[in-house]
């Protein structure tokens, strides 16, 4: 797995939007539900994650990526951690597998689980037209409800993302099943504010 892009890619004005910290609340929600003492994160991005841990919490972190630039505790590929088996108690990969060719994700896959004590955090992305409906009345709590519109458009290589859920030759369902090789799914949503990031909280068999 090589670098795609440069340090400044990750510039405030350019890659952070209220979608993307809606992303960043439940992937924190989603590993303090699941009590770790130490938690791995594959791919840095803007360090918002890791920063959050580290500097509010008791929680032991460490990060690895392959750009160098990015300043990891340990540098190198998804597909190859340079880890011992079972090393953290939970392992992350926000918004990472899809900047893989689908053919590696198996293997991605494999050393996530491989360097996990017990359960992995994904998120992936999630093409297609979304529907919500917010309903709020005074006194009663929100009822929201979404989905997509089935579009399956044909997925071409952007520089960054070689797939994404929803497109063509790879239905949701087609994630699961390459998951369950690996992984008990032990849940799956897409937050209401943000349908274009598709989360697994995955347990390794």
């Amino acid at each position: 797995m090589d670098k795609q892009v440069s340090k400044d890619h990750y510039i405030f004005s350019n890659y952070s939007h209220p979608d993307r910290w809606v992303s960043y609340f439940h992937q924190l929600d989603e590993v303090f539900k699941l009590k770790p003492q130490s938690v791995l994160e594959v791919g840095v991005g803007d360090r918002v994650f890791g920063s959050f841990i580290k500097n509010n919490t008791g929680i032991i972190y460490k990060s690895v990526d392959v750009a160098e630039d990015l300043n990891p505790d340990v540098v190198g590929s998804v597909t190859e951690l340079p880890l011992k088996d079972d090393s953290f108690e939970v392992v992350c990969a926000f918004e990472v597998l899809e900047h893989l060719p689908y053919e590696q994700f198996s293997k991605a896959l494999s050393e996530l689980s491989r360097v996990s004590k017990r359960f992995v955090v994904i998120s992936l992305p999630y093409f297609g037209p979304p529907v919500k409906f917010l309903f709020k009345l005074p006194f009663l709590p929100e009822i929201k409800l979404a989905f997509k519109i089935p579009f399956y458009k044909k997925h071409t290589f952007n520089g960054e993302h070689y797939w994404e859920i929803g497109k063509k030759d790879y239905q949701v369902s087609k994630i699961r099943r390459e998951l369950e090789k690996h992984f008990t799914i032990l849940k799956e949503f897409v937050p209401f504010e943000n349908q274009y990031h598709c989360f697994f909280v995955l347990e390794k068999k």
